[in-house]
C-alpha cells in the first residue's frame, strides 16, 4: 500500500504550529508504516525540507502549497500511482485526483477571526478572506475527501455544529515535544511568564500585558517574532511600576526550554486555538500553565493548568501569584504531567496509518 504525505507544509527557516505537525507526524508515520505494509513517499517543493524528513526518506517533488497550480496538484500526482493521499492541512488541489485523500482541518478560528497571516502572498490572503465569508467553500473542499482529519476532540465538535463535512472525521491529536530531552532541569516557581506564540489579534496578548500591571517584581518574556508596528502596540499599554516584558524576537527550541525552566509559568490568553502546542510542551516539561477557561485548553491541559477568563486580567494575575504556593505548583505539575502523557506522535502515527488502511480495504 502507497502513502503520500504532504510534508510541503514544513518551514525551512523556523517552525509554526503546522510545520511541527508535519514534522513530527512525518518522523512517526515513517517508524510505524513498515510494520503495517505501508510505502510511505513525502511531497515537497522545496529541496530544503529534505533535512526535516526521516533519513532515506522517499520524496516526490511537486509545486508549492501556494502556487497557482495548486489546484490541479492531483494530476500530476495520479502519474506516481498512490494509494491514499494524506496533506496535514485541506488546501491540495484534489480536482481529477485517481486515489483515496484525507484532508486535514486544525480548526474553525478563521471563521471568528478572518485575518490570515502576514507571510502569505497577497492574492492568497484575498483569497483566504473570501474563502471564510462562508462555510460553503470549506464544505466543498472538504467533501471533496474520502476522509476529514482534525488534531482534537474539540476542533471535531466544532466541525459537527457547523456541519462542515459528510465524510468521516478523525482525530489525529497533535502531541508535545520533548524539552526534556534537551537536557534541562526545572526549577519551580512562577517569577517568570512565558508567552509562545503569534501576535495576532486573537491571541489576546493585550491581557496578558495587563495581567503583569498587577504582578510586580515579574517578567513576562514573549518569545516570538514580533513586527515592529505590532510591538509598539504593546509596549504602549506596559504599566511600568508592574512587571517587566521583555521581548525576544524569537528563540530556539534551547532557548524556549531553558526559559521555561527557569522558575516559570506558561502564559496564555488566547480566545481560539487549534490545539494549544506550547501548554502541553510545557506541561510535559514539568512547567504549570495559566490559560484561558475554554475548551480546547481543558482538553489539552485537563489538571495541569490554572484558568481564566480570557479577558480577565486580574483573573490572570490572581492564578500566576496562586502558584507561589509551593503545594499548589506541585500538585498542577504532577496533574498536568499525567494528562498530558496521552498524547503521543506513535499513537497519531497508528491513528492516521489506520485511516489510510480503512480507505485501502474499501
Amino acid at each position: 500500500m502507497r502513502l503520500f504525505f504532504d510534508a510541503r507544509y514544513i518551514r525551512v527557516d523556523s517552525h509554526d504550529g503546522i510545520s511541527r505537525y508535519s514534522t513530527e507526524l512525518a518522523a512517526a508515520v515513517a517508524a510505524a508504516a513498515p510494520a503495517r505494509g505501508v510505502e510511505v513517499t513525502y511531497l515537497i517543493f522545496d529541496e530544503r525540507q529534505r533535512g526535516f524528513l526521516p533519513a532515506g526518506a522517499a520524496v516526490l517533488v511537486i509545486g508549492g502549497p501556494t502556487a497557482l497550480t495548486e489546484p490541479l496538484a492531483a494530476l500530476g500526482v495520479n502519474k506516481r500511482h498512490p494509494d491514499v493521499v494524506f496533506s496535514p492541512m485541506q488546501t491540495i488541489g484534489s480536482f481529477g485526483r485517481r486515489y483515496r485523500l484525507i484532508l486535514t482541518l486544525h480548526d474553525t478560528i478563521y471563521y471568528r477571526h478572518r485575518t490570515p497571516p502576514t507571510d502569505l502572498p497577497w492574492y492568497v490572503r484575498f483569497g483566504w478572506r473570501l474563502f471564510h465569508l462562508s462555510y460553503v467553500p470549506q464544505r466543498l473542499t472538504l467533501n471533496a475527501a474520502d476522509i476529514v482529519a482534525t488534531v482534537s476532540e474539540t476542533s471535531a465538535a466544532e466541525f459537527a455544529r457547523a456541519r462542515l463535512t459528510k465524510r468521516p472525521v478523525v482525530v489525529i491529536p497533535n502531541a508535545p515535544q520533548r524539552l526534556a530531552d534537551l537536557g534541562m532541569t526545572v526549577a519551580p516557581g512562577a517569577e517568570n511568564l512565558v508567552y509562545m506564540g503569534s501576535f495576532m489579534p486573537y491571541k489576546n496578548v493585550e491581557t496578558l500585558i495587563r495581567a503583569l500591571a498587577l504582578l510586580p517584581g515579574r517578567t513576562l518574556h514573549l518569545l516570538s517574532r514580533i513586527s515592529d508596528r505590532r510591538r509598539a502596540e504593546l509596549e504602549a499599554l506596559i504599566d511600568p511600576s508592574g512587571g517587566r516584558a521583555v521581548f525576544h524576537g524569537g528563540v530556539t527550541d534551547a532557548e524556549y526550554a531553558a526559559l521555561l525552566a527557569d522558575r516559570a509559568v506558561l502564559v496564555s490568553a488566547s480566545l481560539a486555538e487549534g490545539y494549544g502546542l506550547p501548554v502541553a510542551e510545557a506541561i510535559e516539561l514539568g512547567v504549570p500553565a495559566v490559560i484561558t477557561d475554554m475548551p480546547i485548553f481543558r482538553e489539552v491541559a485537563g489538571a495541569g493548568a490554572l484558568y481564566a477568563a480570557g479577558t480577565d486580567a486580574a483573573a490572570f494575575a490572581a492564578a500566576v501569584r496562586a502558584l507561589d504556593d509551593p503545594a499548589v505548583l506541585s500538585a498542577v505539575v504532577a496533574a498536568g504531567r499525567a494528562h498530558v502523557a496521552r498524547f503521543t506522535w506513535e499513537r497519531s502515527a497508528h491513528i492516521l496509518l489506520d485511516a489510510v488502511e480503512s480507505l485501502a480495504l474499501r
